[in-house]
């Protein structure tokens, strides 16, 4: 669900921050970028304030990441966005917000990834650090890390949507990647901590490699699947390869979530074109370039 979108501004950032924080208040503060659920405003050089915008998820999100990452971070070998503040609902600002370290780096549906086995690797040992077991209590996923047969449904409206739009030159090519991986066995391992939403938009990068991960609302315990479909979706012609020599496993379910990935970027870059809400034209090349390299192993 969404709600009305809230209007921020730098002062109105500003005003929260002399109200619960007031020692984090003289620094400057430039907006930063806008996500689905939450605005990230710049807070000096090394810290930054998110704040829920949209939707009705994001304060439940940020209070997660607020529980759950600085936990984490330590054992991750790329940098994130660590929660170092939770700012509480006030008359001023009626929800949740916080204020967490910056992360610099350039989205990736803005600066994709050039060098592919650079890449690859720093990608395999970020997810080979974060897929440990999760403890009881752990998060579950927002229709992540789940069943993929969960997902047929979804994928079949997708798919139908997508190839009534031109977007999918061989829709049977990418049937039978998703009919591949939904064939594939099940997950019958712990519930490994996930990310859950390493799309292009999450994943930082400079001078051609991944920099940075982003964006942890998603964070939850499941399936590995749902994360590995990250280097179809991320790396250049090649790398896929590269990336599942370092992490140890090419998993058939993976291709599976890669497509969901590759026809909803594709679906949400084809409203941005269009000047839809909620579109990203950014997302289109690299759902496309993904949807390519997916349709290429249907008969591997």
């Amino acid at each position: 669900m969404t709600q009305p979108k809230i209007e921020i501004t730098a002062e109105a950032v500003r005003e929260l921050l002399r109200e619960q924080h007031p020692d984090l208040a003289d620094r400057p503060v430039t907006f930063g970028a806008r996500g689905w659920d939450s605005q990230l405003w710049r807070l000096g050089d090394d810290l930054a304030v998110r704040l829920p915008w949209a939707t009705d998820s994001a304060d439940a999100l940020l209070r997660k990441e607020h529980a759950w990452v600085p936990g984490l971070a330590p054992q991750l070998p790329l940098p994130v966005p660590v929660p170092q503040r939770l700012g509480e609902p006030s008359d001023r600002f009626a929800r949740h917000w916080t204020v967490t370290t910056w992360v610099p780096g350039d989205p990736a549906d803005r600066a994709p990834v050039t060098r592919g086995a650079e890449a690859a690797g720093a990608l395999a040992a970020f997810l080979t650090a974060l897929h440990r077991p999760a403890p009881e209590g752990a998060p579950a996923g927002r229709g992540r890390g789940g069943p993929l047969a969960e997902h047929a449904e979804g994928f079949a409206r997708a798919l139908a949507e997508a190839t009534e739009l031109g977007l999918v030159p061989d829709p049977d090519a990418a049937r039978a990647v998703w009919e591949d991986a939904a064939a594939a066995p099940v997950w019958t391992g712990p519930a490994l901590w996930l990310h859950g939403d390493l799309h292009p938009a999450n994943v930082l990068t400079a001078e051609g490699t991944i920099c940075g991960v982003i964006d942890f609302g998603d964070l939850c315990a499941g399936d590995p699947a749902c994360d590995l479909a990250a280097p179809w979706i991320l790396l250049p012609d090649g790398a896929a390869d590269d990336f599942h020599r370092a992490y140890g496993a090419a998993l058939r379910r993976a291709r599976g979530w890669a497509l969901l990935r590759a026809l909803g970027g594709l679906l949400i870059g084809e409203a941005g074109r269009l000047g839809r809400p909620g579109g990203q034209p950014t997302w289109a090349p690299p759902a496309a370039a993904s949807l390519r390299r997916l349709v290429a192993t249907a008969h591997r």
